[in-house]
């Protein structure tokens, strides 16, 4: 049971894997990757930001710190010249106390420009990484899209893409289909010129009607012929035809008119 539901598992994975090949797009997925370096870009200038504000805060305390340093001094001067070697004295010890915490502000205050400088590196090289990333994004997409127009265009071209697919079977379905129609076409014909099957309009003809008109065709396009060719040689040419068909017309009757010749016998 165990190993059916690991292959089980395993076949799943391998066609979500197939599917979601099919429905990644690198040019999305690049985009999405320098979003995502853009984000950390903006992450690391805040904290870029956030430490030079923290920097420029011990500044402002130490600067608060130096000047109250110098006026307890100028203070414990004061009381010392006038005698008041105990006031003197509280003011000296407060500059001490005020000066251990300016030392420990300007140790924080050096860690923070440290840490500041540092940040300020990285997001730099940060930047300079996601120019050139941006660079080579753009790149890629453009190469992949010119890729992606040339095999679509090669696709149509060869007639292997699911559109031009379409249009080949729809052209193939019409020629088979034209030529089913031509080829029942054709067998109706020789349905109706063999009597198979009778015309219901009376215009089919039998061979022997078909052969009868066919002679009688010839000799109407001979006889046009031979006027046609009268017509064209001319007037001398038909009077000649026309006297010749007259001579032999009488020779004929002559001859037919002459009695043949008898045997004569004569008298003894």
């Amino acid at each position: 049971m165990s190993g059916v539901m690991k292959r089980m598992g395993m076949i799943f994975r391998a066609k979500a894997n197939k599917a979601l090949d099919r429905a990644e797009d690198p040019r999305e997925t690049l985009d999405y990757s320098y979003q995502k370096q853009l984000e950390l870009l903006q992450k690391v200038r805040r904290g870029v930001a956030d430490v030079a504000t923290s920097r420029k805060r011990l500044e402002l305390q130490l600067n608060q710190l130096q000047s109250q340093s110098s006026k307890l001094e100028d203070q414990g001067r004061k009381a010392l010249a006038l005698g008041r070697e105990d006031l003197a004295r509280e003011a000296l010890s407060r500059r001490a106390a005020l000066q251990q915490q300016v030392t420990d502000l300007e140790t924080q205050h050096q860690t923070l420009q440290g840490e500041e400088e540092k940040l300020t590196l990285a997001a730099q090289r940060l930047q300079a990484k996601v120019d050139a990333f941006r660079t080579k994004k753009e790149t890629i997409k453009a190469t992949y899209t010119a890729a992606q127009a040339q095999t679509r265009i090669g696709e149509a071209f060869s007639g292997i893409s699911e559109e031009m697919g379409d249009v080949g079977m729809a052209i193939q379905r019409a020629e088979d289909k034209t030529a089913q129609l031509q080829a029942r076409a054709g067998a109706i014909d020789e349905l109706l010129a063999s009597g198979a099957l009778d015309d219901s309009s009376g215009l089919q003809k039998d061979d022997i009607q078909s052969e009868l008109d066919r002679l009688s065709g010839g000799t109407d396009v001979e006889l046009e012929l031979q006027r046609m060719k009268a017509e064209l040689a001319g007037p001398s040419s038909q009077q000649q035809a026309i006297e010749g068909g007259t001579g032999q017309s009488q020779d004929q009757s002559q001859s037919q008119d002459q009695p043949r010749d008898t045997p004569r016998f004569d008298k003894q």
